[in-house]
């Protein structure tokens, strides 16, 4: 009986810290203890999904209407607004999120595979809003939409997955175990954060007007406070679920079939039919 209050003692104060860490607005993110297993996986990742994942790409708190086309999730990228992505678990698991954008990993910028990527880690039924790339312990740089030239993975010279966000979730098989983070989350700083480098870069402020064929991609914009927690945890090996969003501006949109032409009125003919109220349904 001893051992078993001191077990639900103990039980008790790892959730009072858990719910400080989350109260206080810091983030977990995973360093795997388990990536020694990815060469015995499968050569195609087995996944099984099921439908308790949600990623949302939001702009002023709102997210992007979503177009369903060719087989694939499409939002319209609107052209220089800084944007976030939203991460929700309704599961009864705790699941750790590698989250890329523009095929760059949201935590250390890099091109890896999702079982070998650093990863967000949501509680049970919880929400995470991810609003730019973490560029340390305490600071991230805001997501913006702007063109190819200007994007972040221009800068690194990667920019072969431009106009994609990926999620792909893992569930864990032992508890998380909080741990002082031996390194910041930019190992190469150099190589993560323009400003670090002395490389030259457009902030949302200063950005050019984009023409219509030129094709939409995220920006390394202002630096915002965002503190992140590292932790160990151990992780089934197969995905439990997968989303993935392609954006792109209206024009490239169109072309592609994915939206309807907008069909444009003279504006007096527009004004002329103006009224007041909406007609009652």
């Amino acid at each position: 009986m001893i051992i078993m209050n001191l077990f639900l003692l103990l039980l008790s104060l790892g959730s009072f810290v858990v719910a400080i860490v989350l109260g206080t607005g810091t983030v977990l993110v995973l360093r795997q203890t388990n990536a020694a297993a990815a060469p015995n996986l499968p050569q195609e990742r087995v996944t099984k999904f099921y439908p308790n994942f949600e990623l949302d790409v939001l702009v002023n708190g709102r997210p992007l209407q979503e177009y369903y086309a060719r087989g694939r999730t499409y939002v319209e990228a609107l052209q220089g607004a800084e944007y976030e992505l939203r991460l929700r678990n309704t599961s009864s698991d705790r699941v750790a999120v590698a989250l890329s954008v523009d095929g760059l990993n949201t935590i250390d910028a890099r091109h890896t595979s999702a079982w070998n990527a650093s990863k967000w880690v949501i509680e049970p039924y919880q929400t995470i809003t991810i609003s730019g790339w973490q560029m340390s312990s305490e600071r991230a740089r805001r997501f913006y939409f702007t063109n190819e030239r200007d994007s972040y993975g221009a800068k690194l010279g990667q920019t072969a997955n431009l106009g994609v966000i990926s999620a792909v979730f893992f569930r864990e098989r032992r508890p998380v175990t909080p741990v002082t983070p031996p390194y910041p989350v930019s190992r190469n700083r150099d190589r993560s954060d323009p400003q670090q480098s002395g490389r030259a870069e457009s902030t949302p402020s200063a950005k050019a007007q984009v023409a219509d064929d030129e094709y939409a991609a995220t920006g390394i914009g202002q630096n915002v406070r965002n503190d992140v927690r590292w932790v160990d945890m151990d992780l089934d090996s197969n995905a439990v679920g997968e989303t993935t969003i392609r954006y792109e501006y209206y024009s490239a949109l169109l072309r592609l079939g994915v939206v309807p032409r907008q069909q444009s009125r003279e504006p007096l003919q527009r004004r002329e039919d103006s009224r007041g109220f909406s007609p009652e349904p």
